[in-house]
């Protein structure tokens, strides 16, 4: 039996070619979202959008919330309160909707080592129900988008971690999705593998026009999207571009450790210079247009507390935890 373009099973892969799109919606809306793990609230009334055609970074510690967020638009996981949609569709109610427009590549591998590129293809491709002309042309889309035309017939256990990712989202672009879910995709990567997966996600958004959400613990890679959510212990605690969000910091990060007792000098430099310095793990931390100026007049104005101290550009590291008053990583 073959299966044609017209086929509705096809139809339901292919949601654009179908006229059901609604380009007036957010490609994801996420609306006060709660879930609960017994008595531990994993995700206190989460709300966002996420745009069209936009590289949207989920970027938090392992514990804030991001995996139980993904695995709900990824309908594995039912909300207890709150409401999400996918292009329109809710991921409750019309969870079968929601699944013929995503692409979802988890932190665990789902390709068969022992089997090359094509193969791993093919097989995905059956059990979307692709068959013939039409999987060999999705197929041969598909890693043209992630540039794997010369790796078809190697075994995916000969890859680099770097070329299985891209051909697990491969596989996901078989189905043609209008939105692609990526949870952690650079785990295990060495740097430079993550800059060849990045450059491939962004040609998959500005070339097919695909929404991308992923999840992340690495700064330099939420650096990249076009938009960032920040969440720490189930809450969103920041959201825009990367460069709005440094800029809230509103200078460089001044940095002072201290022999003793850094609360009572930070109340101090508060009162004497008007500043707003917090203090986390025993490191009094300033953001100040003039750092270096208002540097030089602390280790003037208090010899001998200070035993070092430094200046950096704020990164979105800072604007963690001047949210949240904690280093990335802890938990409460």
């Amino acid at each position: 039996m073959t299966t044609s373009q017209s086929d509705p099973l096809i139809q339901i892969l292919s949601p654009k070619e179908g006229g059901s799109e609604r380009p007036n919606t957010p490609a994801i809306s996420v609306d006060s979202l709660v879930k609960n793990y017994g008595d531990r609230r994993a995700l206190d009334h989460v709300t966002f959008d996420v745009h069209r055609a936009e590289i949207f970074c989920l970027l938090g510690p392992n514990g804030g919330g991001k995996s139980t967020l993904f695995r709900i638009l990824s309908t594995l996981m039912l909300p207890d309160e709150g409401k999400a949609t996918i292009v329109g569709c809710n991921v409750v109610t019309a969870a079968a909707s929601v699944r013929a427009r995503i692409g979802v590549v988890f932190q665990s591998p789902s390709l068969d080592s022992k089997l090359t590129v094509r193969e791993n293809l093919l097989c995905g491709g059956a059990l979307y129900g692709l068959q013939g002309t039409e999987l060999k042309q999705r197929m041969h889309d598909a890693v043209k988008a992630v540039q794997l035309e010369e790796r078809l017939n190697d075994r995916v256990e000969s890859l680099s971690g770097g070329l299985q990712r891209r051909t697990e989202i491969a596989k996901c672009l078989l189905i043609r999705p209008e939105v692609l879910l990526l949870d952690e995709p650079s785990t295990g990567l060495d740097p430079a593998a993550r800059l060849d997966l990045w450059a491939a996600l962004e040609t998959l958004r500005r070339e097919r026009e695909v929404t991308i959400l992923c999840t992340t613990h690495f700064m330099e890679e939420a650096a990249r999207a076009d938009r960032v959510g920040i969440i720490s212990a189930g809450k969103f605690v920041a959201m825009g571009t990367p460069k709005e969000l440094i800029d809230t910091l509103g200078g460089d990060v001044l940095s002072l450790s201290v022999h003793q007792g850094p609360d009572s000098l930070a109340q101090q430099i508060n009162q004497r210079y008007g500043t707003s310095s917090t203090v986390v793990e025993g490191e009094i931390r300033i953001e100040h247009p003039k750092a270096y100026e208002l540097a030089a007049r602390i280790a003037g104005d208090f010899p001998g507390e200070i035993i070092g101290l430094r200046i950096a550009r704020p990164t979105l590291e800072d604007v963690f935890i001047a949210r949240t008053g904690k280093f990335f990583g802890e938990q409460t």
